[in-house]
């Protein structure tokens, strides 16, 4: 997968936390991601494809300052949030 796909993907979907130590774990970012690739009818990369790109950026995936935004943000919540019917 080219690295824009990857690149394109942290720059509409994640900002850095406003407090330090409530970044995304890897359930959430696979999860954000897969919503970011569904809105944009992007190829859905494995989850070891995502590690990779995130190690490229400088970014643990098990360690991060991560917060999600944006559009697939939204989705991933709204996908995640229990039934309350």
């Amino acid at each position: 997968m080219p690295a824009n796909h990857f690149e394109d993907f942290l720059a509409e979907a994640v900002v850095p936390a406003k407090e330090p130590g409530l970044g995304l774990g890897r359930d959430e970012l696979y999860g954000l991601y897969t919503s970011w690739c569904l809105i944009h009818k992007a190829q859905l990369q494995p989850p070891e494809e995502l590690w990779a790109a995130l190690k490229l950026e400088g970014i643990d995936p098990d360690n991060n300052n991560l917060s999600m935004t944006g559009p697939a943000a939204a989705d991933y919540i709204i996908a995640s949030a229990p039934d309350l019917v």
